[in-house]
């Protein structure tokens, strides 16, 4: 599995023009799905990107996980996180996992950072979708498990 954690001041996702998730500060995660990946890699995705030390400490220093700080963060399935741009100008997706493995595990994901006390909004999976975010810092951290 693969993420792509931002730091966010605010990030909010729109299907059709309809609000479907929104947080304030927090964690901005987009999340792609490989064809070897099962649930152990979710559960190991959520434990890192729940104890990632990107937020601001009292002195702005980043030294505090999501989890000590607002807990809040907004889960984007993102597949394309998985391009192979090696030939040509066309990218790949072969290496993206199928939808009936992916929507799964990105669930999983979502209900291990529940389960650890995140605040969590979602996307919708396989919809077109309208993400906006306020890059905090800006800070841009691509996490693989």
């Amino acid at each position: 599995m693969r993420a792509l954690v931002q730091r966010v001041s605010r990030a909010s996702v729109r299907v059709g023009g309809e609000l479907v998730g929104e947080i304030g500060p927090g964690l901005c995660v987009l999340v792609g799905v490989t064809h070897d990946d099962g649930p152990a890699e979710a559960v190991k995705l959520a434990d890192r990107i729940w104890g990632l030390r990107i937020m601001a400490d009292d002195e702005g220093v980043m030294n505090l996980p999501v989890s000590a700080t607002t807990g809040a963060v907004l889960v984007v399935s993102q597949f394309t996180l998985y391009a192979d741009t090696s030939r040509g100008r066309r990218p790949s997706w072969v290496a993206a996992a199928r939808p009936e493995q992916a929507e799964p595990l990105v669930d999983a994901v979502v209900g291990e950072l529940r389960d650890r006390g995140a605040l969590v909004e979602t996307g919708r999976f396989g919809a077109d979708m309208a993400v906006e975010l306020v890059n905090d810092g800006p800070v841009t951290i691509m996490l693989d498990v």
